[in-house]
């Protein structure tokens, strides 16, 4: 797997130290202004127009003032919106300020009434950022938002968080972000995907060793090919396993039947289906293929996705018959578990529950919430989780001993090892009913296969994002897309990742 690396703030200060010790040539500061001036022109209109560079106080800040010193003396029209309102504290930053300002460049305190612009350079604020945008700053903020040109972030949208993609404040709507040494994991879960635009990483520094061994990756549709190796011609039925599913209570049947249906397209061998609820039909008219058993036959399936549709009591003392004993029985097994929907919410009030599944359990365990029940595992508030999303997959993963994916935009994957990855697939169109129950079967059936826990998380939450985005390529949503379409693109998008 060819990883893409991302890291957070305090990992790209690290790798800002190590850049520059012993940096012949230009300055890490002179590359990144170099490489936005460069980046502004190829965004710039051909009729031309200003350019407008709005600097901050920071290192951020220097990067713009060295950027358009560099499109002046290319006989470009800049005008920079000094809104740091005084020098900036970083000497580099500050000579950066002095070089263009002496050589008679248009730099003004606040936005011009009369100016409009043709490109925005964003260079007010960085990755530093450690408290809500407010005052001057906010207000520039709003003014580039409501100009109506195209916008150039440097590194990340002035008052976005680049540790957890939260707006802090006010943030900027690029239209392409340029990100300098690596990509920060901000700039692609949560809150920042509707602000950063197209993601451009520029290293700077040509030595990938410099990110090597870091515990944060993106997932990308490039990585995953080859994951799940082709298939040998001289294979059967049961060489793919056996995954079983256990859900579908009272009124919530299909939730289940969804989940089968993925883990079949998705290439397990056999798929039973363990339905809870008493008016269960006998048989899946619409996939015979799929086995549907009572309990106790679905149990002997390799692998168990459990709680779709299951059904959940709102307290530990109203408890079901499934959450009392079913699902208790089940994290006993020693056989991997893919734990979603009611199964997480039962775990959430059920002290006995948590312990066992927290306990030294014998086979591996995913699980798969959204921001809601990610909320409940951890006591907290949905709220919360979705400020920092990362660190909200990263304790779930270390408390409960297992893999994790946190489902949104920009799903965030976290092992009890300390590694974690940000999937970089998908797209609205997954906002929908059952698409959540797809991807527990979909992962089941991966584990199924051979794969191991970590992988068949990975490889399962990029492919589900990677269906649908090749469903919207092809004229299919993002407005109306189902779950049961995304399962069958999966299966299209699989084989040419196998091959």
């Amino acid at each position: 797997m060819n990883a893409t690396p991302l890291l957070t703030t305090a990992e790209v200060r690290a790798l800002e130290e190590r850049a520059a010790h012993g940096l012949a040539g230009p300055t890490l500061m002179q590359r990144a202004g170099a490489a936005v001036a460069e980046a502004a022109r190829t965004m710039l209109p051909e009729e031309g127009g200003t350019i407008l560079v709005a600097a901050g106080p920071g290192n951020n800040g220097g990067d713009a003032w060295v950027a358009a010193e560099r499109l002046r003396q290319s006989f470009h029209r800049v005008l920079v919106l000094d809104a740091a309102g005084a020098e900036p504290g970083a000497p580099e930053a500050r000579a950066a300020r002095e070089s263009y300002l002496a050589a008679w460049g248009k730099a003004v305190r606040e936005w011009p009434a009369d100016t409009r612009p043709a490109l925005v350079v964003d260079g007010l604020l960085g990755i530093g950022l450690a408290r809500d945008v407010g005052g001057e700053l906010a207000r520039a903020i709003h003014r580039i938002n409501a100009c109506g040109a195209p916008v150039l972030a440097i590194d990340v949208p002035s008052g976005i968080s680049g540790d957890t993609g939260a707006v802090r404040g006010a943030a900027v709507r690029a239209t392409r972000t340029l990100t300098f040494l690596a990509r920060k994991a901000g700039l692609h879960t949560g809150a920042a995907l509707d602000h950063a635009g197209e993601v451009v990483l520029e290293p700077l520094v040509d030595d990938p060793r410099l990110v090597s061994g870091l515990p944060g990756s993106l997932l990308t549709a490039e990585a995953m090919r080859g994951v799940l190796a082709p298939r040998a011609r001289d294979s059967h039925k049961g060489t793919y396993g056996t995954l079983g599913i256990v859900g579908g209570g009272r009124g919530m049947t299909g939730a289940a039947l969804l989940a089968a249906r993925a883990g079949l397209l998705a290439g397990a061998g056999k798929v039973y289906v363990g339905l809870l609820s008493p008016e269960a039909p006998a048989f899946d008219a619409t996939t015979p293929e799929l086995m549907l058993r009572n309990l106790d036959d679905t149990l002997a399936a390799d692998v168990l996705v459990v709680g779709p549709g299951a059904g959940h009591s709102p307290s530990a003392t109203s408890l079901s018959a499934f959450e009392r004993s079913t699902l208790p029985a089940l994290l006993s097994l020693p056989k991997p578990l893919v734990l979603d929907a009611d199964a997480l919410n039962a775990v959430a009030v059920h002290d006995a529950m948590k312990n066992a599944l927290a306990g030294n359990r014998r086979a591996p365990t995913i699980l798969t919430p959204h921001p809601a029940e990610a909320a409940r595992l951890l006591g907290t508030e949905t709220a919360k989780v979705q400020a920092d999303r990362l660190s909200a997959a990263r304790e779930l993963a270390a408390r409960f001993r297992c893999e994790v994916v946190l489902k949104g935009a920009g799903s965030v994957c976290a092992s009890a090892d300390g590694t974690w990855a940000i999937n970089a697939t998908g797209n609205p169109g997954l906002a929908s009913g059952g698409t959540g129950d797809v991807l527990a079967g979909m992962i089941g059936a991966l584990l199924c296969q051979g794969l191991a826990a970590k992988e068949a998380l990975r490889l399962g939450v990029c492919l589900h994002g990677a269906a649908a985005d090749s469903l919207v390529a092809r004229g299919v949503g993002p407005v109306g897309i189902t779950a049961s379409e995304v399962a069958v693109e999966a299966r299209a998008v699989l084989n040419r990742w196998a091959n």
